[in-house]
């Protein structure tokens, strides 16, 4: 969509006649110094994107996101690459299996965020039968646990991320048997992030909605927040802006349910029943009149009856 804030390079027009993009991609790549659990991170982030992410091996010592002027490699291998997401590990006494995932728009650093990764498993540290594995291609479902990704900014900036980072390409139609994973994350405290990788066991329920069961495959890790970096106020109104021709123009008096569907409004004007002229010979109002005219005469005293009668 054009108004995706990660967008890439946006590419001629198409015969339709509306803009496309490139779909995102994943950088991933070592700094200076790593560690074997940082090794093994980034290796399986890569197999969990590996269509659509690129790794590189060699260690690179200019690479420092967060500072001022040491973003410059790392745009030129975004743009070199034209991937809009990148993974980014390092490790040092200071900060222990460092890990800086990070967006780009036009190939320009647009947010960060650091994590230390902790308590890390990885993949092979799981018993589970192998047909349970998420196939390469396969959709997943986000499971976010805790108040503290829709309160705490940090930990709603890494939600964003992580959702971005493991979202996959767009799609308009999608079988459901292609949906056989689900990606779990569980706000811990304000800056600590239980993350980990399952598999969707579909079983027997008696009914034809079958029981979901999750098995954990890996990989699974502890994410503590250290640093993260938001972008500007007008960097992201640029990033968010869509193209005038993929705007939907808003139906008047319409609106969506999710249980009703579409629903609309008409408005009917004031019916003024009030100033309507009745016809003069109006049999209903003679009838009353009529009666009221006996009852009126039923009811008076029996002496001006004689008295009418004497006369």
């Amino acid at each position: 969509m054009i108004g995706d804030k990660l967008a890439t390079r946006i590419k001629d027009w198409d015969g339709s006649g509306f803009q496309v993009e490139t779909g995102k991609k994943t950088l991933i790549l070592n700094g200076t110094k790593t560690s074997s659990v940082l090794n093994s991170v980034l290796t399986e982030i890569y197999h969990l994107k590996k269509e659509n992410s690129v790794k590189y091996s060699r260690r690179n010592d200019n690479i420092r996101p967060f500072e001022s002027g040491g973003e410059t490699s790392l745009e030129f291998f975004s743009y070199k690459t034209d991937c809009s997401l990148f993974v980014f590990g390092s490790h040092s006494k200071k900060r222990p299996n460092n890990l800086v995932i990070g967006r780009t728009y036009d190939h320009h650093i647009y947010d960060l965020v650091e994590i230390g990764v902790e308590n890390f498993k990885s993949m092979n540290s799981f018993a589970y039968d192998k047909k349970l594995a998420p196939q390469i291609g396969s959709k997943a479902f986000f499971a976010f646990i805790g108040e503290g990704f829709e309160s705490v900014e940090e930990l709603k900036h890494l939600k964003e991320i992580l959702l971005d980072l493991f979202h996959g390409e767009d799609v308009t139609n999608l079988n459901l048997s292609g949906l056989d994973r689900v990606y779990v994350c569980t706000a811990i405290s304000s800056n600590k992030v239980f993350f980990t990788h399952c598999a969707l066991r579909l079983k027997k329920s008696g009914t034809i909605v079958p029981r979901m069961e999750l098995v954990e495959v890996g990989p699974s890790m502890d994410m503590v927040v250290r640093r993260h970096c938001l972008p500007d106020d007008s960097l992201r109104k640029e990033a968010m802006k869509i193209a005038p021709e993929l705007t939907k123009k808003k139906e008047k008096n319409v609106t969506k349910d999710a249980i009703q569907g579409k629903i609309g409004k008409i408005y009917i004007p004031d019916q003024k029943v009030g100033s309507v002229a009745l016809p003069h010979k109006a049999k209903g109002v003679k009838r009353e009149r009529r009666e009221a005219k006996m009852k009126d005469e039923s009811n008076r005293p029996a002496e001006k009856k004689e008295k009418q009668h004497s006369e």
